[in-house]
This record gives structure tokens, C-alpha cells and sequence, in this order.
């Protein structure tokens, strides 16, 4: 059987539109991770703000397909 796996990049959007993916094809998500979920890294700072960005998400749509996504503007 043929799998998809699309990884869609979104500025800050992204819990919403998995939120909506959500609604129209059911499910969960089995993970949710944010920035601020990482390690720190003196070397590159992450704003307040972009801590609560969603670094990934995945949200399973059927046997054979996964949405993953994240915001980036990084």
C-alpha cells in the first residue's frame, strides 16, 4: 500500500489548522510538541511568544496517511 506523509509549515497558524483538520477528518493528535518543550540553546534564543508556536504536530488521517505539521518563521 502506498503512503503520504505531507508536512505542512505554517507562521504561526498551525494548532488552528490541525484543529481543523481535526474536525473534518476525526481522530487525535498523538503528539503536540511546542518550542518551549525543547532544551534550552544559549545560541539561539526563542522568544516568549514563539515558545508557544507548535515545533510538531501529527494528526493520523488513516492506515496509510499522517498530517505533520509546524510553525516556523525561523
Amino acid at each position: 500500500m502506498t503512503t503520504i506523509n505531507p508536512y505542512l509549515t505554517f507562521n504561526g497558524a498551525c494548532k488552528e489548522a490541525f484543529n481543523f483538520y481535526k474536525s473534518v477528518f476525526g481522530g487525535e493528535f498523538p503528539y503536540v510538541g511546542r518550542f518551549k518543550d525543547m532544551p534550552p540553546n544559549p545560541d539561539f534564543e526563542i522568544t516568549e511568544a514563539d515558545k508557544e508556536r507548535i515545533m510538531h504536530i501529527s494528526l493520523p488521517i488513516s492506515k496509510e496517511t499522517i498530517l505533520m505539521g509546524s510553525d516556523s518563521n525561523f
